[in-house]
């Protein structure tokens, strides 16, 4: 088999012909784009007002609930009673429907303590439960 020793390569082309088209169809589309949005601002119409203006205020962070291990209760860091974290609860609820709350208990404390308050968010109306915990340290050797 003989072995071309003239390089005849033919040097690849560049066809610009499809970015020419994208770039044509994306102007077409900005140029329609702002004749609606023309049109939009010349049609006579009276926008309906409203007389209570309240800014939008995002969702407040969940409530922390500690239970310690002597059995006390703590509301974002206010001790209260089980009677008084229900009451709590009810009426930040009534501010925000989907309130949520976290329970940290004590890790050397009784779990019943912890379900007495989880079963006194319910009372409260709240769906929105978590329990803290965290990550047991591994034992290096």
């Amino acid at each position: 088999m003989p072995i071309k020793t003239t390089p005849t390569d033919e040097q690849p082309s560049l066809n610009l012909t499809p970015m020419i088209d994208v770039v044509f169809l994306l102007i077409i589309f900005f140029m329609a784009g702002t004749k609606f949005t023309e049109l939009e601002r010349k049609i006579a119409l009276q926008v309906p007002q409203v007389s209570d203006l309240k800014t939008l205020s995002p969702a407040p962070e969940k409530r922390v609930i500690n239970v310690y291990r002597d059995g006390s209760i703590s509301l974002d860091q206010v001790e209260v009673t089980i009677e008084q974290l229900v009451e709590r609860l009810t009426s930040a609820r009534g501010e925000y429907a989907k309130l949520g709350v976290v329970v940290r208990g004590d890790a050397g404390g009784e779990f019943q303590n912890v379900a007495s308050v989880l079963g006194a968010c319910r009372r409260a109306g709240i769906s929105d439960m978590g329990i803290s915990v965290r990550l047991a340290q591994k034992e290096s050797r």
